[in-house]
């Protein structure tokens, strides 16, 4: 049976209601509260109590927020470690989809050989910045890395999916990430020659493109075919 296709969305913003003195407490409790820092705080007033005119101060009734779920914002800070620790001109930019795009000069390093340096790093702060992976799962970009990655995993499924309806034979792909199976999934499902399905165990889990009809061997793993990729 073909994986679950969507990537799970953003879990919720969380928010709480607080009373401080001043604006600049109510987010420096929220931080201290979150792990995060003050300037990734929202801040909105509620309620204003002014004592005796104003002349001994205000207290505020507060709805405070972090700009982004606090697992993702905590994700930055790693990855924002992890490049300063290894010398590169990288700066994490959270999208609003939940990708962290890395922008910079160092674009080549970070991506590394095929895509492995982007994904093992990828891998890590997912480990250690989210507890429930199946749900919360921050994905990487880096130079525009994803678009391209796609444009060549969707060519490659158009180009098995044809040498499938003539051989009548399963083709096995490389092991995959599970974004990248997606990609061909979606690549291939309208075909009507051949149908796909994931195989194996992470981390060699991989997609497996099968004829529909007259199939002379559906064994798999025969052919392996790598995409040629940047």
């Amino acid at each position: 049976m073909m994986e679950r296709m969507e990537q799970a969305p953003m879990p919720e913003v969380e928010t709480i209601i607080l009373e401080a003195k001043s604006l600049d407490e109510a987010r420096q409790k929220a931080a201290n509260l979150w792990g995060i820092n003050i300037e990734d705080i929202d801040v909105e007033v509620l309620e204003e109590d002014k004592k005796l005119f104003g002349l001994l101060g205000s207290s505020y009734r507060v709805e405070v927020r972090p700009c982004a779920p606090v697992s993702y914002i905590k994700s930055c800070y790693f990855v924002n470690e992890v490049m300063e620790q290894m010398e590169l001109d990288l700066i994490p930019e959270l999208t609003e989809d939940g990708i962290i795009n890395l922008v910079g000069e160092d674009t080549g390093v970070v991506i590394g050989r095929f895509g492995e340096t982007l994904r093992a790093l990828e891998y890590l702060t997912n480990l250690a910045c989210h507890e429930d992976m199946s749900t919360r799962r921050v994905r990487f970009d880096c130079g525009g890395y994803r678009k391209h990655r796609e444009k060549t995993l969707s060519r490659l499924a158009e180009s098995i999916a044809r040498e499938v309806a003539h051989k009548g034979e399963a083709v096995s792909l490389e092991p995959m990430s599970s974004w990248e199976r997606r990609i061909v999934h979606l690549a291939l499902k309208e075909s009507r020659d051949v149908e796909t399905r994931s195989i194996g165990e992470e981390p060699a889990r991989r997609v497996l493109v099968a004829p529909k009809h007259g199939a002379r061997n559906q064994r798999g793993g025969k052919f392996d075919r790598r995409p040629r990729r940047r």
